[in-house]
């Protein structure tokens, strides 16, 4: 399919989101689309999936213009997307999922068989297999993706819109996507791809188009170095390294100990869990997500009430104590969902940035607010966080994303405070917010703070952990340090102990030697890791016992 978009244009009352866009995109070509968090991709998209209407512009397939009232319409015309959160029914079995709307029929009922039958041979022509009959709830988030994907196909999709493909996949499903999407444009499949991530836009793109606020502002090729691409997001330079310091850890500031946590149905979704934070460094949890992070961290805060285990904070317990004292005792939260956890959309920025301290001076005064005070704290947060905003007055819901995510840092950041956990710090935030974040989270660690890092963004996972905590179904598999190669993180976010991780890693980087491996790794107990003759043990002891063992055997 050849797709053309000639000068989309879509209002939302005065605001333009998108500006007189022009694209091409050629048949068994990977467009990428890049913008920073509202430059307006997701509009596009929704304007050529039939969702949005737009106010000028035409979109020409195959040198004929089309008009869609909606997505059977895009569909219609082949066109098939598979949206960043899965449009899938988990209690449905995957073949009821690749049909839903379009059953086959036979005698009054579902042709399972013929739904079945659709699944294999769209599956096996990507080179992938998929049991049609297996609950999507029970998949894992790639095979889930993988099911999105063979529903569009089914559909006779010829172009293929990815939203933000890789945003809950690990580093080994990520190559494997990769793989697929040349396998499709080598069909002769059309693939616009949607991504804020440079390394894989760089790794699979034919061409990239850039948009910033609303417009087209270039093009470039995947040869294009990454901050050059990062410069035409934003629209100035942008350092995308964290330029900071080794850690120098100190006294304990955060200790986990047997943590664990059940969900309503009894299971545990946090399984026996523990680990240190010391003050003046950065631990930073990785994972795909939905593996007991989010659990976590709301066990720490004391949102939910772990069923064993215990949290101290610096060297004093705090089990007994509700949210509200945890705050108090110098414990500093950025959650995961800003708008629904970190801000009152419907508040100004000077109300956001003391939500968690009304009631105590200096924010009141006699049983009032202190509304001189209120204004003068915002006035200088606004002007330190560099939140970019016509007035402190304004409503924080009509803030960009990234502009949101500095309010909740400003108010967090802006009191004592001994221990910072961030969940998800930079979600939906864009590369220029991502910086100035990033910097800011060093300098908390610097000044002597314990910080926990919670994402399932891999580049900073690595950009900012002086020691990287991974979790698969609820548990720790393992701890190992800052500088660990992507492939041991990757294999290890799939449950694969630290040691065997290093190994299967080696076997691809031959020229790795012992010493190398073993410096890859830390045992959870934060031991260093053992290598004899060529195998990764965890520890001395485990050298030990797996010597009986093979005597034992003889």
């Amino acid at each position: 399919m050849r797709l053309e978009l000639r000068g989309i244009t879509k209002r939302f009352g005065a605001f333009t989101a998108n500006d007189a866009i022009d694209l091409v995109v050629e048949p068994g070509q990977i467009h990428a689309i890049l913008g920073e968090n509202g430059a307006g991709k997701s509009t596009l998209m929704n304007v050529l999936y039939g969702l949005y209407t737009p106010e000028e512009g035409e979109i020409v397939v195959d040198g004929v213009p089309r008009t869609f009232a909606g997505p059977g319409d895009a569909m219609a015309a082949g066109i098939g997307m598979v949206h960043q959160h899965f449009m899938l029914v988990p209690v449905f079995t995957v073949a009821e999922n690749v049909v839903l709307g379009q059953e086959p029929m036979a005698r009054g009922l579902i042709d399972a068989g013929s739904a079945a039958t659709v699944v294999r041979e769209t599956a096996e022509s990507l080179g992938f297999h998929i049991d049609p009959n297996a609950l999507v709830g029970d998949l894992p988030v790639g095979v889930q993706q993988r099911v999105e994907i063979v529903k569009a196909l089914s559909r006779k999709a010829e172009l293929l819109i990815l939203d933000e493909p890789t945003a809950v996949l690990t580093p080994q499903e990520t190559d494997e996507l990769i793989e697929i999407m040349r396998t499709l444009a080598a069909s002769g499949t059309s693939i616009l791809f949607i991504t804020h991530k440079l390394r894989e836009i760089r790794a699979v793109a034919d061409t990239i188009t850039i948009i910033r606020h609303g417009r087209v502002v270039g093009t470039a090729e995947p040869t294009t170095p990454e901050t050059e691409l990062a410069s035409l997001m934003v629209g100035r330079s942008v350092s995308l390294g964290v330029d900071r310091a080794p850690a120098q850890p100190g006294e304990p500031g955060l200790a986990v100990r047997g943590l664990v946590v059940r969900d309503a149905h009894g299971v545990p979704v946090v399984d026996d869990v523990s680990f240190d934070v010391a003050r003046g460094e950065i631990v930073a949890v990785a994972g795909v997500q939905g593996n007991g992070q989010t659990e976590l961290v709301e066990a720490i805060l004391g949102v939910t009430t772990p069923e064993h285990g215990s949290i101290e904070l610096a060297g004093r317990p705090i089990d007994g104590l509700g949210v509200r004292d945890r705050l108090d005792a110098g414990l500093a939260f950025i959650p995961e969902d800003r708008s629904t956890d970190g801000v009152v959309g419907e508040f100004s920025i000077v109300e956001n940035l003391v939500l968690d301290r009304v009631g105590a001076a200096p924010v009141s005064r006699g049983g009032a607010l202190d509304v001189a005070y209120l204004r003068r704290n915002a006035a200088e947060r606004v002007a330190e966080f560099d939140v970019r905003t016509t007035s402190i007055d304004r409503e924080v819901g009509t803030l960009s994303g990234g502009n949101q995510q500095k309010v909740v840092l400003a108010r967090e950041l802006s009191r004592d405070l001994s221990v910072l956990v961030a969940s998800q710090p930079t979600r939906g935030v864009d590369v220029g917010s991502i910086e100035f974040l990033h910097r800011r989270i060093v300098a908390e660690r610097d000044k002597g703070a314990a910080v926990l890092i919670v994402s399932t963004e891999l580049d900073e996972v690595l950009a900012l952990g002086d020691r990287i905590a991974v979790m698969c179904g609820g548990r720790l598999v393992g701890i190992v340090p800052g500088g660990v190669s992507r492939d041991v993180l990757g294999l290890m976010m799939t449950g694969m102990p630290p040691e065997e991780a290093a190994r299967q890693a080696a076997e691809h980087h031959t020229l790795l030697g012992e010493a190398d491996l073993a410096a890859e790794l830390q045992a959870p107990d934060g031991e260093p890791a053992v290598v004899q003759d060529g195998a990764v043990v965890q520890d001395a002891a485990v050298v030990q016992d797996a010597s009986h063992e093979s005597e034992e055997q003889r």
